[in-house]
């Protein structure tokens, strides 16, 4: 737990067992009591890979569900489009980026770009 982040594993000591310094216990007792963290704490969900708790995941679930049966039930849901973007994605680290990240290799790459944005906006009369 220690290699995968100590400050998790400081905060988690200190919110379950009220104990700021880890180390002054001895090791035994410190691991037993690592051991015993819940499966929610953030150093049990760094190990596990997990970005939420079960119970978030679940709520999320739900949420996704009632938004997809009330969109169903609408007059895009017959047709096919506007469908509601799941929030589960958002927890799972699923989801992407409406606007990806860009990067230019100079000033001058990026001042391109930008003129070419600002004149297609220029184009539209925006």
């Amino acid at each position: 737990m220690i290699a995968s982040s100590e400050d998790a594993l400081i905060c988690d000591m200190a919110e379950t067992y009220g104990i700021l310094d880890y180390r002054a216990l001895p090791l035994p007792l410190a691991a037993t009591l690592a051991a015993g963290l819940r499966e929610t704490s953030r150093s049990k969900m760094r190990l596990s890979g997990a970005h939420a708790a079960p119970d978030t995941l679940l709520h999320a679930a739900a949420v996704d569900w009632l938004a997809t049966l009330a969109w169903m039930q609408s007059e895009n849901g017959r047709k096919n489009i506007n469908r509601p973007r799941p929030v589960l994605e958002i927890f799972t680290g699923d989801h992407k980026a409406d606007n990806p990240v860009v990067a230019f290799d100079s000033a001058a790459d990026f001042e391109a770009e930008r003129a070419r944005i600002l004149g297609e906006v220029n184009r539209y009369g925006d």
